[in-house]
């Protein structure tokens, strides 16, 4: 194996609304180097919210919360955070407004951007925001590492518009329900030269207990300047 080694954690905490002392154990025990959050704290204190996630996980805010409605990037100090941005998709009446996060990184000589999105229950929806984040995402120079919540399974359109041009983790894995998986819904796309080493869903007790989804964990080994 070579270059650097990075653990990233995509998780869909279900706006806090389960376990807390599960998640907060089970994100500490995993001691990932990033986290990519759908369903983060997104309105009223929302950064307080988010801070207070970021210090239970024993980590920091890079990006996220209400300007990427939602989707939250945490690191760990072993990770530099150089620029964010945040993007909003358009919202269709009487629907949830959606958008995607993105922080450019580096860690130990190894540069990368990470960027999470939550795309719609809507399957009318979802090709466009699909769309949008890859165009974004196709923008972005060097290594990628992309955290989601798809809301559909390899087989729909929006998946394989976000998976064209990045690897995927490996086997398949079922994230929801979490009590009972019978969905792969959740996923971590990374560039062409990134090493994976790990990839599968964590499926415990405690994983339960904390979400409605169960998370994504990879081991990757990132290509080094």
């Amino acid at each position: 194996m070579s270059g650097v080694p990075l653990r990233v954690l995509s998780y869909n905490v279900h706006g806090l609304r389960d376990d807390r002392a599960a998640l907060t154990g089970l994100v500490r025990d995993l001691a990932p180097d990033v986290v990519i959050v759908q369903e983060a704290p997104r309105r009223f204190r929302w950064r307080h919210k988010c801070a207070a996630l970021a210090d239970d996980f024993g980590m920091v805010v890079a990006e996220g919360g209400l300007p990427a409605l939602g989707n939250l990037l945490l690191v760990s100090m072993r990770v530099r955070v150089h620029g964010t941005w945040c993007l909003r998709y358009p919202l269709t009446p009487g629907r949830h407004l959606r958008g995607a996060a993105f922080a450019r990184c580096s860690v130990k000589g190894a540069q990368f951007t990470i960027s999470g999105s939550h795309l719609a229950t809507d399957p009318a929806e979802r090709p466009a925001q699909a769309a949008l984040w890859k165009e974004a995402l196709g923008g972005i120079e060097g290594t990628l590492v992309a955290g989601c919540d798809l809301n559909e399974g390899p087989g729909g359109g929006a998946w394989r518009t976000v998976a064209d041009g990045f690897q995927e983790g490996g086997s398949r894995v079922l994230t929801f329900p979490a009590t009972l998986p019978r969905m792969e819904l959740d996923a971590l796309f990374v560039s062409p030269g990134v090493e994976v080493t790990r990839y599968e869903v964590v499926d415990n007790d405690a994983a339960r207990k904390a979400s409605d989804h169960l998370p994504v964990l990879a081991e990757l080994f990132l290509p080094s300047e």
